[in-house]
This record gives structure tokens, C-alpha cells and sequence, in this order.
């Protein structure tokens, strides 16, 4: 079996060929090459077997971003077992629904330890084992400990590329979240496909700045950085910080990073108010997961003097889905999500007809890295591999180019009497406002129009903008009927767990504080 179909025969290969790389860096603490990688996780995985793992058993793995979760994510998949990543943020109840829909075997805790997963895990009756590395040439411990037999050997364990290696959960924008599998094979093509697009090779280096129980952050960041034997460095806090983030990309050598607009955002606001004396000299920056207003790209190509350059991905395509290309082989457009890498990508009307450029339609794909389907979801699967293409649920059109625009979520575009309004417009004329940090448009139940919009802004610090201002801004920037009718200012918009601004939630969050106060109603 070709080694580049599976994502561990990728990392052995790797191995193999840059032994003496750095592959993880823990900041200020630890250095790990790609050798010793291998050797850390084929001994996890010994100690797996021990603890009585077998093939197609779901592993769950509650981590901080340390390089204990990077090897016992990496030694789960090697036995033949699903890895599935929880958010260590959620609450006991979560951890119930995701432990339980999972079918998860065992539980993977850092040394700190998890209350609400342990509780959650006690509960459900799941074995719970503590991971730690206390330094590179030390052996991973678990605890508790199996005794190792011959019979715990792996060199008889053969991965297939039909293996399930990743359970995660849609982010469930507008449902009750559903299961993704994905498999080995789906792993190698989407670390496969970011490499080719962005020119990934042993020479890069990365500052992990996203969470890894998302693909995002897992795939793009550091998979796809290991896969090329190119190197990742984990912040010493174990998540984001942006006053250390620049100091350990330069002294890390960093090339590049991918984040979402939320951290680009962070970084910037700290450069305009706490520059650093100097930034590294980036080969990109990426964006992806929530629409990157062009207004804002302009400004971070402008502070951090390289390509900014968006994608679009989601969690059912094993990430990546489209980019835009690095300078050298194309233009980067600005509002656009660039064009597919390594798929069919197609716009589809309700009855299935492939649209021409300019057409609006349902974004639809096809490629080895999309899942099979969504875990026994039968109705799910029905809808969303419609006409032998994989549904995104997005709404969007390709321009003459190729370049792929998204006009939001089919679930979440406004329709105002008949006029249908892309949130994600919206969005980005606000932003735009030198006073305005962050926003966010959303539809709202409405007598005479059905839909009527309005939006959500936090003010940048230190600005004294209103609503009157706002919203004179958006007449002068706007067609008439896609001005909000209304601006809640705030100083902060309820986010998901990946940094995803849902807008379902920010419309619940704002209609509560008036439904309580009945505004008069006028019109039909």
C-alpha cells in the first residue's frame, strides 16, 4: 500500500527522511525531532495495546495544546483505533453527550486532570488514563499502567487506509451537532492537498495558535506541517497568547501561521496599540473558518508585511475545501475563499444543475477528502450526498477565474420580503468603519418583511461610535434594503469553542434583551 495514502505512513516516511529535524517544540521547555516523534509514538502506542485498545475502538482525548496530546493522538490512530478530540472547556453534560455518542472505550486526560470529562467519564463507566512527558528523552508515562507482553508488540499491527482514524462533531451552526469519521486515507489527502498549495517543506516552521480537537488547527497547522517534515512549535501555556506569539515565532523561525479572523484580529489590535521592535519575515498568513473582511486582510498584509491568504474548510472535507494561491502562482483576492485544491468543486441549484460563473448556488464537492458520511445519520447522509456531490450547506458562486465568493450559510442568509441579504456583506461594510472592531450582521422575525436584519458591533477601544453613526455609515455603503434596522453596541459577541461567531446565537442573545421590553409593531 502506498505509504502517501495513509497519514501515518506519511509521518514514518518522514521520519525516515529528516530524522534529525525538529518536528515539536514545546516553547522555552522541549525539542522533539521527527525521529524521536516516531519513537515516542510507536511506544504509546505499545503502551495502547497493553491498556487493551483494539482496532476500530474510539479513544477520546481532553488536552490542553501539549505534545502529549500530539503523541497519543498520533499513537490511537497507529493501533487502528479512532482518535476523537474533545474541547477541554466543555461542561459535564457535554462531555456525557460526547463520550456517549462517540462510543468512546477510554478516556485520554492531561496531568492536571478534567473534572467535568473525569465526572462525565465515572458516569459512563470509562476507563480513565493520565498521559504525561516530563521531558524529550523521557518515556511517555500512562497512568494507570499496563504491563507490557510480547504480545503487545505493533509491528504486527498494519494500518489500512479505510481505517477511521478521527471522530470529531460538526460545529452544529443550526443543528444538534452530527458525527464525522474520517479515515486514514482522508487524513493523508488533506495534508496532501494544504501542502501542495502553500509549498509546505522541511524548511517551515509554525506557531500553533488554534485549538487541536478542530481540524483547523489539528490538520492545517500541525498535521500538515509534520507531513512535510516541517516543524510546529506549541505555545508553554498550552493555547493562544498574543504577547507571546510573535517572541516564539521569531525564535522559532517561524515561516508562516493560520488562524481565525478572531486571532488575526487579537494580533492586530496589539500591533496598533503594542508593536513588536521587529516581525519575522513570513512566506504567508492564512485565514480560514469565519469570513476575513477585505478591510481587515488589507490591514494585516499592511502590519505584518506579508500574503494574507483566505481558505474555506470545513470539518467534513477534512478541512481544507479551497485557497487562494500563494503570489507566485496566482492573485489573492480579497472577499474571495480562492479556488478548490485538490477536489471537484461545483455550484448546484435546488435540482441539482452545475451553475455557470456568477451564479449563486449550493457549494458542492467531490475528492478523496471528503468523509463517507455523517455516524448512523442516515437522513443527514440522504441530503447531504444529494445528486453524487457532498452538500456544504454554503451558499456562493465561482467568478469567470475560478475564484469561489461565499455568500453565508444557506441556513443563514437573510430573506427580507423576497430579497435575499449575505450576512457576511454586511459584516464586512461594517468593519470597514475605522471605529468599528468587530461585527456581526443577523436576521430577525419580522410582521411585515418575514426577515427584517440587524447587527451586533463592538466599538474599537477608546472611539465613542453609536448606533446613529453606524448606521449612517451603512446607508452611505449599502443598498437600502440591506441596512440593519437596528445596531446593538456592545463590548462582546458570544463565540463558539473554534472562534466562530454563530449568528444564531448572537440574534438569540440580542432579541432576549428586547423581547422583554415589546416593541410596538407596525406595517400589513
Amino acid at each position: 500500500m502506498a505509504s502517501n495514502l495513509m497519514l501515518t505512513g506519511l509521518l514514518k516516511h518522514v521520519a525516515e527522511k529528516f530524522p534529525t529535524r525538529r518536528a515539536i517544540c514545546v516553547s522555552g521547555k522541549l525539542d522533539v525531532t521527527h525521529a524521536r516523534l516516531h519513537q515516542l509514538i510507536e511506544q504509546a502506542a505499545s503502551q495502547l495495546v497493553a491498556a487493551g485498545v483494539e482496532p476500530r475502538d474510539v479513544v477520546a482525548l481532553t488536552f490542553p495544546n501539549t505534545i502529549e496530546f500530539v503523541i497519543m493522538f498520533l499513537a490511537v490512530i497507529r493501533v487502528r483505533a479512532t482518535a476523537a478530540p474533545l474541547n477541554a472547556a466543555y461542561m459535564p453534560e457535554e462531555f456525557e453527550f460526547y463520550l456517549s455518542d462517540s462510543e468512546s472505550k477510554i478516556l485520554l486526560i492531561a496531568k492536571e486532570g478534567n473534572e467535568a470529562a473525569q465526572a462525565a467519564a465515572t458516569k459512563l463507566n470509562i476507563p480513565q488514563i493520565t498521559v504525561t512527558l516530563p521531558q524529550s528523552n523521557s518515556d511517555i508515562s500512562l497512568i494507570p499502567s499496563s504491563p507490557l507482553s510480547d504480545s503487545d508488540s505493533i509491528s504486527n499491527i498494519v494500518n489500512e487506509p479505510s481505517d477511521v482514524a478521527l471522530f470529531l462533531h460538526t460545529s452544529g451552526t443550526t443543528s444538534r451537532p452530527k458525527g464525522v469519521p474520517l479515515t486514514q486515507h482522508n487524513l493523508a489527502s488533506s495534508v496532501n492537498n494544504i501542502k501542495s498549495v502553500y509549498k509546505l517543506t522541511e524548511s517551515d516552521s509554525t506557531v500553533i495558535v488554534l485549538p487541536l480537537f478542530h481540524v483547523h488547527g489539528l490538520i492545517a497547522g500541525l498535521l500538515s506541517s509534520l507531513g512535510a517534515g516541517g516543524s510546529v512549535t506549541l505555545p508553554a501555556s498550552g493555547r493562544f497568547s498574543a504577547s507571546s506569539f510573535w517572541s516564539d515565532m521569531i525564535k522559532y523561525n517561524a515561516t508562516w501561521y493560520t488562524a481565525v479572523p478572531t486571532i488575526h484580529q487579537i494580533l492586530l489590535d496589539r500591533h496598533f496599540t503594542n508593536p513588536e521592535p521587529a516581525y519575522p519575515k513570513l512566506r504567508l498568513i492564512r485565514s480560514c473558518s469565519a469570513a476575513l473582511a477585505p478591510s481587515v486582510l488589507a490591514r494585516l498584509e499592511e502590519a505584518f508585511g506579508a500574503p494574507v491568504l483566505e481558505a474555506y474548510a470545513m470539518t467534513e472535507a477534512t478541512h481544507l475545501m479551497c485557497s487562494n494561491p500563494l503570489p507566485e502562482n496566482g492573485p489573492h483576492l480579497p472577499g474571495s475563499v480562492g479556488k478548490p485544491v485538490g477536489q471537484e468543486m461545483a455550484i448546484l441549484d435546488e435540482s441539482g444543475v452545475v451553475q455557470g460563473p456568477d451564479a449563486k448556488g449550493e457549494i458542492c464537492i467531490r475528492g478523496e477528502n471528503v468523509t463517507k458520511g455523517y455516524k448512523n445519520n442516515p437522513e443527514a447522509n440522504k441530503s447531504a450526498f444529494q445528486f453524487g456531490w457532498f452538500h456544504t450547506g454554503d451558499v456562493g458562486y465561482l467568478d469567470s477565474d475560478g475564484y469561489l465568493h461565499l455568500v453565508g450559510r444557506i441556513k443563514e442568509l437573510i430573506n427580507r420580503g423576497g430579497e435575499k441579504i449575505s450576512p457576511i456583506e454586511v459584516d464586512a461594510v461594517l468593519v470597514s468603519h475605522p471605529e468599528i472592531a468587530q461585527a456581526v450582521a443577523f436576521g430577525v422575525p419580522d410582521d411585515k418583511y418575514g426577515e427584517e436584519i440587524n447587527c451586533a458591533a463592538i466599538p474599537r477601544e477608546g472611539t465613542k461610535i453609536d448606533e446613529e453613526e453606524v448606521l449612517r455609515f451603512c446607508k452611505k455603503n449599502l443598498a437600502a434594503f440591506k441596512v440593519p434596522k437596528r445596531v446593538f453596541m456592545t463590548d462582546s459577541l458570544p463565540k463558539t469553542a473554534t472562534g466562530k461567531i454563530q449568528r444564531r446565537l448572537v440574534a438569540e442573545h440580542f432579541l432576549a434583551q428586547i423581547s422583554t421590553a415589546k416593541v410596538p409593531k407596525f406595517g400589513a
